[in-house]
């Protein structure tokens, strides 16, 4: 063929035909690899380009998305956060049951205090009354001989002129005050005379043997006994009576 010159349409046509006769009548050599039938080829082709696309086609199921370099960072910093937030509330949930721990303790000590206490004060105030009543029993034991004195003059003296009459009830207006004054504290006498005799509150000084009362009734009230309020401030000196004594008849002397 000379340079420069164009080939026509017919002359091109007839150099493919004898070219595409020379590829079918040679075998493909060994570089190419390529079998030398052509729907082998076809077919070889059509399983490359299968392949080829499932390298490029993702799973979303098995495979992650290919993320960028900044995506990466950001997604391992969400993690992270997320890791330091939940060590977080784990520590601040011990934190929260320790503390629910300790004010159950703390609790439970003040309630076991709080009932110390109150039993302190129920003690100390009933000792602080038993320690006043006390006081209060030995100062009214040393004034009751007083009244007694009086109650013996009002029995012995007998007024028989008008300015002995004036001094009698000078005095006994005096005794009437001191006995009003010790009611008002709560003294008062026990009236034993014709009651039955009781250990725990009269002192028998004295016996008497009668059949007119029943054996161990207060025949006499000798000193007067009084009670500050239930408690027994002073016994009273009575006499008892006792069963009469049985006499024993002589014998007749027989003749």
């Amino acid at each position: 063929m000379d340079e420069g010159r164009v080939l026509s349409v017919d002359e091109t046509s007839a150099n493919l035909s004898v070219v595409v006769a020379q590829v079918e009548s040679e075998p493909m050599s060994a570089e190419t690899n390529l079998p030398t039938d052509p729907e082998a080829t076809l077919e070889n082709t059509a399983v490359k380009d299968a392949e080829e696309s499932e390298v490029f086609t993702l799973d979303p199921d098995t495979e992650p998305f290919d993320l960028s370099p900044e995506q990466r960072e950001a997604s391992g910093s969400d993690s992270i956060a997320l890791t330091d937030l939940q060590a977080t509330v784990s520590a601040l949930t011990q934190d929260i049951e320790k503390l629910k721990a300790e004010l159950e303790d703390r609790t439970g000590q003040y309630m076991r205090i709080a009932a110390d206490f109150e039993n302190f004060r129920k003690r100390t105030q009933k000792e602080k009354e038993e320690q006043e009543q006390q006081i209060k029993c030995v100062t009214l034991k040393e004034l009751l001989p007083v009244v007694d004195n009086f109650e013996r003059a009002r029995s012995q003296i007998k007024p028989q002129t008008d300015a002995e009459m004036t001094i009698h009830k000078s005095y006994q207006g005096v005794y009437k005050q001191l006995v009003d004054t010790l009611k008002k504290i709560g003294v008062s006498p026990m009236r034993a005379e014709g009651k039955e005799f009781d250990p725990n509150l009269h002192e028998a000084v004295m016996r008497e043997s009668t059949a007119e009362q029943p054996e161990g009734t207060i025949l006499e009230e000798l000193v007067r006994g009084y009670m500050l309020g239930e408690r027994v401030l002073r016994h009273a000196m009575v006499k008892v009576a006792s069963a009469p004594e049985e006499t024993s008849l002589p014998e007749e002397v027989s003749s």
